[in-house]
């Protein structure tokens, strides 16, 4: 089994069913007509956000962030995952009636005890939402430059990629950038290769979450390629909500082959039924990629990590030792 590493997930979206059951009782709520059988029930884009904000609003105090991340992070490790990169929300703390910095240094609390347990090294980015506001977003972005947490690396932002304009970001993003985190951005998912060029030519990101629908444009695939850009890629997450129609008409295997770097990742994994380990599984089915190739992936995602080089040499060693 390769050794595993993950760049885009939210930390929200990543709450398992029985996990979310023990919030329902705890403070009280019917979770009936969002899980069944053990499994989210959804139809659509919006039936989607609705299981994924009653779910999210169980999570209210500093020791429910914490029990969500160690949580998360120990089924990563359990999966061969040595390094998790999550998206957390100030947005959804604040209306969870938490500070922004309580609610970091929950999950930082969380990722302490999975590292404990498992080994697994764990960084958050935080991140703005598109449809919340610039205004917003630039708030999220200030706060990510001061909160100084040694686990908060890197800044983005989510959401719903048919509302607002790249540029309205730019500011953010520079506000991010000034304070040394690294920088990815949501495009091209639910919009076409417009929204990764917008995203390319206004934020300049290192990364850009999902990043999928480029290959409608030869000419962006090779901008991607050329400029070094990874690609958070979700596979599952793409097939369930029919951004593409099935795992063969998924494009990672054109976009690894036209020379961009690509990485695999779960996003809301309960949600989309997947996990880190069903990435990896579907690349191995779907996409013809053997071990070796698998392992290739998994480089690729702790190069372009979001953090320090003695963590990141230590990473790659691990990975080496494993192949061995």
């Amino acid at each position: 089994m390769p050794l595993k590493a993950e760049l885009h997930c939210h930390i929200e979206g990543a709450a398992a069913p029985e996990l979310v059951i023990r919030q329902a009782e705890k403070y009280g709520k019917d979770p009936s007509a969002f899980i069944q059988n053990g499994s989210f029930v959804w139809t659509d884009f919006t039936s989607f956000l609705a299981a994924y904000d009653f779910a999210a609003d169980l999570f209210r105090s500093e020791e429910d962030y914490a029990r969500l991340a160690e949580h998360y992070l120990t089924s990563l490790a359990r999966d061969g995952a040595i390094y998790s990169e999550v998206f957390t929300s100030p947005d959804h703390a604040i209306k969870a009636g938490l500070s922004p910095k309580a609610y970091t240094d929950a999950l930082g609390e969380g990722m302490a005890r999975a590292k404990a347990k498992t080994g697994i090294e764990g960084r958050m980015i935080v991140t703005g939402v598109r449809h919340v506001g610039v205004e917003s977003i630039e708030a999220v972005a200030r706060f990510a430059a001061r909160c100084g947490h040694p686990l908060v690396t890197g800044f983005g932002v989510a959401g719903d990629e048919r509302m607002g304009d790249f540029e309205d970001y730019v500011r953010a993003f520079e506000i991010a950038r000034e304070a040394g985190l690294g920088i990815t951005i949501h495009a091209g998912e639910l919009l076409g290769w417009e929204s990764v060029k917008g995203a390319l030519d206004h934020i300049r990101p290192s990364r850009i979450g999902h990043g999928v629908r480029a290959i409608e444009n030869p000419d962006l695939v090779k901008r991607i390629a050329d400029e070094g850009v990874v690609l958070e890629i979700c596979p599952g997450s793409n097939v369930a909500l029919k951004v593409f129609d099935s795992f063969a008409a998924h494009p990672f295997r054109r976009l690894r082959d036209a020379g961009c770097k690509v990485t695999l990742n779960s996003d809301d994994p309960p949600y989309f039924w997947t996990s880190l380990k069903r990435e990896y599984d579907i690349a191995a089915e779907h996409f013809g990629m053997d071990e070796k190739a698998l392992s290739a992936v998994t480089r690729t995602a702790i190069e372009a990590a979001f953090v320090d080089k003695k963590t990141k040499a230590a990473l790659l060693a691990r990975l080496e030792a494993h192949k061995r």
